[in-house]
């Protein structure tokens, strides 16, 4: 079973002082690539009969802290209803994840391909493109293998988010914050269910584990990349950062944890139930702004984070002290 390296999570938090230090913790991400990482078909059971997608099995049944599964109306539905409502929102996640990954990959390749001779970066982004491939393989045998129609994304989004894999010729900052908003909230959801144990299935908790393990490594090399970059930034990119930062996080961190519209469709959830557990709901507002923390956190260190673009933040419903935020996780 994969474990995620407690001492990546702890590096995620080390300062870069200076660019030996910025160098030292790629050396350190590129060696843990070689010594630990994991294949798609040769890592996962996925003959093991134990391992198996029955989509009326009931371990699929929502977790306690899911606001839908938290409504009159889902538990009212019978207990395979109930099963393939959870296996439909697990499959979504997933297939979500690997178009993120997706463009995610393109986006590395296209910020590797003009690296100068001898930079460490382009090692540690093959690295993280070869891991990336295999997560979207996992990920999208598991769809198959629910066999319901999982489409991921919504289409208008989908054609948008085209044009992420041209943001590193840009910004490649830019294009790091976009890395974090995509891999954070699923990160902070798989930690919160494997911790709460509220993953029941052994084929969705060995493909959890594996992918908290490998994006330990992606986050770290992201962070670390904008603590490096950040604070040689002019006034007016600096700014620009600030600015569009928590429109990419609040987009992003809704597209990972809202209900998908087909699943609402396809189960023919009221609209009052999915405002009642979503759209109204203090408590759902406040893991979507707590998703993104980590972020928020960053650009709060790296003095990104003004009076002016804080509005932003709070437009989008994912403002929270940070200051604020930190003494609260040291008091728990």
């Amino acid at each position: 079973m994969a474990q995620a390296p407690t001492e990546l999570a702890e590096e995620v938090r080390a300062q870069v002082k200076d660019k030996k230090s910025y160098l030292g913790v790629i050396d350190r991400l590129n060696k843990a690539s070689v010594e630990k990482h994991w294949e798609a078909y040769a890592d996962v059971p996925w003959d093991d009969p134990e391992f198996q997608v029955d989509k009326n099995d009931p371990r699929w049944v929502l977790p306690p802290f899911d606001r839908l599964g938290q409504t009159e109306w889902y538990r009212s539905q019978p207990p395979e209803i109930q099963a393939q409502i959870g296996l439909w929102r697990v499959a979504t996640a997933m297939k979500i994840g690997l178009q993120f990954e997706n463009l995610l990959k393109r986006g590395l390749l296209n910020y590797a391909y003009w690296l100068p001779n001898g930079r460490p970066e382009f090692r540690y982004v093959y690295h993280e493109t070869t891991e990336e491939c295999h997560h979207g393989m996992m990920f999208q045998e598991f769809v198959n293998r629910t066999k319901l129609p999982i489409r991921g994304m919504p289409r208008s989004l989908t054609l948008v988010a085209q044009l992420a894999p041209w943001i590193p010729l840009i910004s490649t900052e830019m294009f790091f914050v976009f890395v974090l908003g995509g891999e954070d909230p699923i990160d902070y959801v798989q930690r919160k269910s494997l911790k709460g144990g509220h993953i029941k299935h052994p084929l969705e908790e060995t493909i959890m584990r594996i992918h908290i393990a490998e994006e330990a490594r992606h986050i770290s090399f992201a962070r670390h990349y904008l603590k490096h970059r950040v604070p040689g930034m002019n006034r007016t990119r600096r700014r620009l950062l600030g600015a569009l930062t928590p429109v990419v996080l609040g987009v992003m961190a809704r597209i990972m944890l809202a209900p998908p519209g087909p699943m609402v469709r396809h189960f023919g959830i009221p609209d009052e139930v999915v405002r009642a557990a979503y759209k109204d709901n203090p408590e759902a507002k406040q893991e979507i702004c707590n998703s993104v923390g980590k972020i928020r956190e960053l650009m709060d260190e790296l003095g990104v984070i003004t009076p002016v673009n804080k509005r932003i933040w709070k437009a989008f419903g994912i403002w929270e002290d940070p200051k604020r935020s930190r003494r609260a996780v040291k008091a728990a």
